[in-house]
């Protein structure tokens, strides 16, 4: 099995493709700025269109991957603010590591797959909008990430994953709810694949974002 390919967090480059066949930055930057006008307009149609119906059950989320040996972590949901000037920056009122709600940059990544690792204040945006990330650390078998490389390619729809060193042996899962009586941000960090437990927290959190788009607005790419 091929290793995993590791890169620096990219820089700032205007109209420079990523090495390796990566996305452009600038497809980046486009894309971003097209899905915060297109919030403006649809997010009130999409409240209405997508979500969970406003219940959450958090207890059975922290059996399920108890049972699989992640942590789960359940935090209160803070205030979405396009506070972050510098897409690498970070802010002292996240609380959860990785970051689940919260300050973050006004331009989101593309949703897709990634081999570089992401500045989190863009990526704490397209949680706002209702996606999942997926994080693998540095230290993480290929084999687990051949398998949460599978299970994204069936979950592709507002999902990112991408490497985050920091998290050593681990990979983690975020989403950001404010939906109906559910207003928290939600972390699991696991050192194994479990397929139901990550499969549960899927089908339980992804589009219950605080401004979240109809799915069919999160695709890959976009």
């Amino acid at each position: 099995m091929a290793d995993k390919p590791r890169v620096k967090a990219p820089k700032q480059r205007a109209g420079t493709a990523d090495d390796g066949g990566g996305r452009t930055r600038t497809l980046a930057i486009v894309g971003g700025v097209a899905g915060v006008a297109l919030g403006l307009v649809v997010v009130a149609v999409a409240l209405g269109m997508v979500g969970g119906g406003g219940k959450t059950d958090i207890k059975g989320l922290r059996t399920a991957f108890k049972s699989a040996g992640c942590t789960f972590q359940v935090a209160p949901a803070l205030q979405g603010v396009h506070s972050i000037q510098d897409p690498g920056g970070t802010s002292p009122k996240w609380n959860t590591d990785p970051p689940t709600s919260g300050p973050h940059y006004g331009i989101p990544a593309i949703f897709g797959i990634y081999n570089e690792e992401l500045e989190m204040a863009r990526v704490v945006h397209n949680l706002e909008h209702g996606g999942i990330y997926i994080l693998y650390g540095k230290d993480v078998p290929d084999s687990t990430v051949e398998e949460l490389r599978s299970f994204y390619e069936s979950h592709k729809t507002g999902t990112i994953m991408a490497p985050l060193d920091r998290l050593g042996n681990k990979f983690a899962l975020g989403a950001w709810v404010v939906d109906g009586e559910t207003h928290n941000g939600f972390l699991a960090k696991c050192t194994t694949f479990h397929h139901g437990a990550v499969s549960t927290f899927f089908r339980s959190l992804q589009f219950r974002g605080p401004e979240r788009f109809d799915p069919s607005q999160l695709q890959p790419g976009m």
